[in-house]
Formats: structure tokens, C-alpha cells, sequence
């Protein structure tokens, strides 16, 4: 054995400290059983093997089993503990999330982006880091002082990987040949389903389906073993700039969590105690020459630490109830518009162009942005040619084609702003944006939030919506009261290409996640009564800040005329403009263009619906249940004694789908014909 003692003899300790930890709070299950906890017991030794071995310029994406990895990070029990209780100093998360899920970004320790309840779906932005890491290397701008180049780590649970976002994982960093560790602790077990019962093969099997990802399967019990083959692994990764997967067999010596107990349903337990890690690092301490005072001191040592750290954290302070409304968002720069919105002597371009050039000039200004989705590399340049050029000018590392992935383009924005990145990433259509909703709302939208203001997300997601042209089912959905329902993102829906780049140019600067609805009945304008869409190109200094209504058409209120307020965005706009227009009522209607979903500017509102006293609420989706309907009690809420008549709200026709015959679909969603209607039988009630 060449194994240092002085490694050795560090592995232990951390060993016998997880060891102590797990013995603590099954001792006094009744206090800490408030909030519910994991266990490393079992998976130790891999854990700590694999911590030891990681540089502060490393990130880790640990599971929520992985509290022996995390002290091997140099992190405390007292740390630990701290978020076992919930306690206000919790180190992750101020009391927010679970034991076990940690985000940490210590300039000595490997980086811990925020991550969800880590079953598989951590698998995407650890990911997401490594093509980050792979970026930078191939644009300059990584850390050239740095002697080891950096690396990722996944880690999961054995079930995990029979989730469909880990083969989307595993196939990029395949293809792309990125610098990630993937570790599989394989106890046998999900919760009460074993192995037998829910997979086809082990993780270690399944990796080699992926050509270019290499795989070992190891002892992961044994600590020696574990660490040299670790070893090697990582010196590879740093030197190759390749994926690797390690599959570890390991025992689960104690409760899946402590609201499911072992002994409800498992029959193993005599088997998983027979390969328990603890006395086979026991015996190689003594096997290089340790005394046996000086194993038992060591783990005395443990035992005493992690009692006094207890005894302090049941005594730290609890979160106050004002600490609930801190870190959702950080403060973005972009607060008031700025720039020239018309240059003199510009022609108008469509909306489409608008949005490409606020890209082109972002691009040229910053290495750090890049774009990817499906079809926006230089063969297409997007099915809306909304990237078009931008692949020849900017090169394939910057912008390119991702596989059907809408989980990995969304998830994968987490791991690249995590290393300083900006990616704005598109989904091809709305309808395609529900597979990309997991990594939306628990891992980008969430991300800020739950690290108590550490990770914040920086991201764009462009999102071409709304019906046009017969594109039936599939391509042309609304899907922005979904969207509105996911807190810790922000939501642009604009109606025209002044908007749109100015928008665009403030997400890009707005720190925090941004998802951009651009309805394509309005890219090109060639939906009749659209013109309005098309917009001199604003100047590449101007931004348009999030949160500011745009009111179109601004009248007094007139004591013998029915006046009203349309409250709408993006087609919406067109239709009601064009219906003021057909009525000859434009002195009577006040449109205000939303131009944000989030934040709303509900100042601009409810002081126009409190002059004119009536309201119309214009949407395309199916108005049941939705964006508009809730904003319409909104306002029926905050301005009921100023109401002549209820907030009335008109949408497309409640059904499942847009069909795909034009006669149909002009039937189910609203037209400037349907918005006039609405606004007669609302001016007469």
C-alpha cells in the first residue's frame, strides 16, 4: 500500500465524523425529525475519496447523500447542522431547503451551484458547467494561471440515472467531450423499489451505450480503492478534457431518509452491514502501521466535535418571518430606458431583425455571450432565421445546434452562468418548452432563492409563440400563463422591434433569468393589421427596463363618454389598436402594451382603469383559468368602487388544441373583429 498515512489518516477522521453524525441524530431523532434528512452512512468512504481530492477551482454537484463529501470539503458538522435545523446562519441556505443540499461558493473550497433535490435532474447543469469550462477554454477566457485545470462532478444515486434527463446529460458531455466527473453511488435501492425491479442494468453498463464516455466500476466501500481509482480518473480529466463515469458499489447502512425507516422494508440489512466501509479503513489504518490509541483517538475526537457542534446549533437563531422576502432576485442594473429608441433617418425593419441585431451587437461586445438551441447554427440559422448569420460571424463554438433536448438548452444555462457565462438559449416553439419545465422551475427558477442569493441564474430564453399560418397543434400554442405560475424568473411578451431589442439588450444586463415570449405573427409582419410590429431600429445603446407599460393611446376621462382601458401584449396589442382604429373610438379607449409579464406594472394600470372605469383584458390564450383571467380579478380587486361594469377578459375559445385548418383556427382565436365586439358590449353595459 503507497497510500500516504497522513491521507489515510484524514479520510478516517472524516469518516468516523459522518459515521458520528448519523449515530447523533438517530440518537435524538426526536428533535432533529422536524425536518426531514439523508444519510452518507454507507457511501463514506467513495464520498471522501472524491472530496479530498477536489481544488477550490473545482465544482461539485453533490446529492442529497453526500454530507461525508461535503465535509471533505473542509465544511464543518456545525455547517451542516445549521441546515439540518433550518437555522437562519445555514450556510446554503438560510433555512430554506433541505440537510444535504447544499450551494457554497468559498474561494477555498470547490463551488456548489444550488441544485434541487438532486434525483437525477443536477445532471443538466453539471453539465451545463463543464461545456461552460469548455467555452472558456476554447474562447481565452479561462484561468490561464491555473495549474490544474478544473473539472466537474456529478454525483447520484443509482435510481437517478434511469431519469430521462441524465442520457441527455450524458450524451452531450459524450459528444462534446467535456471535463466531467459522473459518480453513481449504487446501494441497490430507490426507496422501497430495489434494483431488481426498476433497472435494466447497472450505471456502469448503461454508460456504455455513450461512445466517448468512459466508465469504471469499483469498490466504492473501500477507501483505498476508491481513492487511487480516483484518483486516476481525475488526473485524466484534467489532462484530456473528457467525460468519465464511476460507478460505485456501496452499502446504505441506515434509513433512506428519516421519514422512511429501514426496517419497514428492507431484507438486506445483515448483507449491506457485512460490507460496511468503516472497519475496512479501520483495519488499513492499523495495516499502515497506526496504533491502536491513535484510531481510537481520532475517533473520540469525531464523536466529541460532533456533540459540542450539536449542542451549539439547537441554540443558533431561527430565520425571522421578514427573511422569507430576501434573495428572490439580485438588483438589476437596468432601471430606467435609455438610449435612442428612433435614430432620425433610419428605415423600419421587421420585428425578427430587430432581435438579431440586438444579439449581433451583444456578441461582438462580449466574449461571455454565446447562443445555442435547436437550428440556430449556420446551416439555418433558425426555422425563423432569427440567428441567421450569427454562426458565420461569431463561429460554430459560439453559436450551434443543440440536439431535441429542451431540458438540457434550458437546464444546461445554470452551469454555464455559473462560471460567468450568458447564454441566451432558444426552445423552437412554445409547444416545445414542457419537456425544458423541470430544469425551468427547480433548478433556474428556484436557483437564486434557495442559496439564499449565491447562484442567481443569469440566462435568456427566447421563445417564439402564438398561432400563425395554420401551424396547427404543435406550433402554436400560448403557454404564458404556465410560465407567469413559475416564481424567480422574469417574463418579457413584447409587441413590436423597438421593444424587443430593448428588452432583449436589458435581459441580457438583468442578472437573474429572463424567458422572452416573441409571438411570430409578428416577426415578419405578415399577419394582416400588423404593420404596427415593425419599428425603426432603436440605437445598440438602448434598453427598455423591465416592469414599464407602454400606454399606446392615452385619453382624459370625459364626464358624458364611455371610456375604457385595454390591458394587453404582444398580438393583442395589433388587435385592439386596429379595433380602436375600425370604431373610430381612439379618444374613448386607452391601450396599455404590458411589455412584461413579470414584473407587472400594475401602477400603469390600475391608474388608467380608475379614470376610464372600465376594463378589457385582450389575450390569445384560452382565457379559463389563466394570465389574463388573473389579472382581471386583479383589477376587479383593487378597483371595484371605480368600476362602471366588471373587467371583462376575451381569449381564444377554451379547447384542448389550435386545429390545424385555417377556418378553424381563425374561429378559435381572437381577431381584431372579436376584440371590436367585446369592446361595444363592454362601452354599453
Amino acid at each position: 500500500m503507497n497510500m500516504k498515512k497522513e491521507t489515510l489518516r484524514k479520510g478516517f477522521s472524516k469518516l468516523c465524523t459522518a459515521k458520528a453524525m448519523a449515530e447523533l441524530y438517530e440518537a435524538n431523532f426526536k428533535q432533529v425529525s422536524k425536518y426531514v434528512h439523508a444519510t452518507s452512512r454507507g457511501h463514506e468512504a467513495i464520498q471522501i475519496a472524491l472530496g479530498m481530492q477536489l481544488l477550490p477551482q473545482d465544482y461539485a454537484f453533490p446529492y442529497y447523500r453526500d454530507d461525508a463529501m461535503l465535509l471533505s470539503f473542509g465544511l464543518e458538522p456545525y455547517d451542516l447542522m445549521l441546515q439540518l435545523l433550518a437555522k437562519k446562519d445555514d450556510p446554503f441556505s438560510g433555512g430554506r431547503t433541505y440537510y444535504s443540499h447544499p450551494s457554497l461558493k468559498d474561494a477555498d473550497k470547490p463551488k456548489i451551484p444550488h441544485q434541487s433535490s438532486a434525483t437525477g435532474m443536477q445532471a443538466i447543469p453539471a453539465t451545463g458547467v463543464a461545456m461552460g469550462m469548455q467555452y472558456k477554454e476554447l474562447q481565452g477566457l479561462d484561468d490561464e494561471n491555473l495549474k490544474d485545470l478544473p473539472f466537474v462532478v456529478c454525483s447520484l444515486g443509482d435510481a437517478s440515472v434511469t431519469e430521462g434527463e441524465i442520457a441527455e446529460a450524458l450524451q452531450m458531455a459524450a459528444l462534446k467531450q467535456m471535463p466531467i466527473l459522473y459518480l453513481v453511488q449504487d446501494n441497490g435501492w430507490d426507496i422501497s423499489a430495489n434494483a431488481a425491479e426498476t433497472r435494466a442494468q447497472s450505471a456502469f453498463e448503461y454508460a456504455q451505450g455513450f461512445k466517448g464516455l468512459e466508465a469504471i466500476s469499483i469498490d466504492g466501500a473501500n477507501f483505498i480503492e476508491s481513492y487511487e481509482a480516483l484518483e486516476n480518473v481525475i488526473e485524466t480529466i484534467r489532462k484530456e478534457r473528457r467525460p468519465f463515469l464511476v460507478h460505485a458499489k456501496v452499502p446504505l447502512l441506515n434509513h433512506h431518509t428519516s421519514g422512511v425507516r429501514m426496517e419497514w422494508y428492507r431484507d438486506d440489512l445483515d448483507e449491506a452491514r457485512s460490507r460496511d466501509p468503516y472497519p475496512v479503513i479501520k483495519q488499513q489504518l492499523l495495516d499502515a502501521g497506526f496504533l491502536e490509541g491513535e484510531v481510537k483517538e481520532i475517533e473520540t475526537s469525531a464523536y466529541a466535535e460532533v456533540q459540542s457542534d450539536f449542542e451549539k446549533a439547537l441554540q443558533a437563531e431561527d430565520p425571522k418571518p421578514e427573511d422569507l422576502f430576501t434573495n428572490d432576485f439580485v438588483p438589476t442594473p437596468i432601471t430606467e430606458e435609455q438610449g435612442t429608441r428612433a435614430p432620425e433617418g433610419v428605415e423600419k425593419v421587421v420585428m425578427v431583425d430587430c432581435a438579431l441585431f440586438a444579439v449581433e451587437e451583444l456578441m461582438k461586445k462580449h466574449k461571455e455571450c454565446l447562443l445555442y438551441g435547436q437550428d440556430v447554427g449556420g446551416r439555418l440559422g433558425g426555422v425563423f432565421r432569427e440567428a441567421a448569420t450569427l454562426a458565420q460571424k461569431f463561429g460554430d463554438d459560439r453559436v450551434f445546434n443543440t440536439p431535441i433536448q429542451e431540458a438540457f438548452i434550458v437546464g444546461s444555462t445554470v452551469g454555464m452562468s455559473a462560471v460567468g457565462l450568458k447564454p441566451i438559449v432558444e426552445v423552437q416553439f412554445a409547444d416545445y418548452i414542457w419537456p425544458g419545465l423541470n430544469q425551468l422551475f427547480t433548478e433556474v427558477s428556484r436557483s437564486c432563492y434557495l442559496s439564499n442569493g449565491k447562484w442567481p441564474v443569469s440566462m435568456i430564453l427566447r421563445v417564439p409563440i402564438g398561432a400563425y399560418g395554420s401551424g396547427g397543434p404543435y406550433h402554436s400554442s400560448s403557454v404564458e400563463s404556465v410560465i407567469t405560475n413559475i416564481r424567480g424568473i422574469k417574463i418579457a411578451y413584447p409587441s413590436n422591434g423597438a421593444d424587443l431589442k430593448g428588452l432583449m439588450k436589458a435581459a441580457y444586463y438583468d442578472p437573474n433569468p429572463v424567458v422572452i415570449l416573441e409571438h411570430k405573427g409578428l416577426y415578419w409582419s405578415k399577419v394582416p393589421g400588423t404593420q404596427g410590429a415593425t419599428s425603426v431600429e432603436p440605437s445598440e445603446d438602448y434598453v427598455l427596463p423591465f416592469g414599464k407599460a407602454w400606454v399606446l393611446q392615452e385619453i382624459w376621462k370625459q364626464e358624458n363618454v364611455e371610456t375604457l382601458t385595454i390591458v394587453t401584449y404582444g398580438m393583442g396589442v395589433h388587435w385592439a389598436m386596429n379595433a380602436c382604429e375600425e370604431l373610430g373610438m381612439k379618444d374613448q379607449i386607452e391601450v396599455i402594451d404590458l411589455r412584461t409579464l413579470f414584473p407587472l406594472d400594475e401602477d400603469t394600470i390600475m391608474t388608467s382603469v380608475k379614470k376610464t372605469g372600465k376594463c378589457l383584458v385582450v389575450t390569445e390564450e384560452p382565457s379559463n383559468n389563466s394570465f389574463a383571467r388573473a389579472l382581471s380579478g386583479k383589477i376587479q380587486e383593487e378597483c371595484f368602487k371605480y368600476l362602471d361594469a366588471p373587467v371583462m377578459t376575451i381569449g381564444s375559445e377554451n379547447m384542448p388544441a389550435i386545429p390545424l385548418n385555417s377556418t378553424l383556427e381563425q374561429t378559435m382565436i381572437p381577431s381584431t373583429e372579436k376584440v371590436k365586439a367585446k369592446i361595444e358590449t363592454l362601452l354599453n353595459y
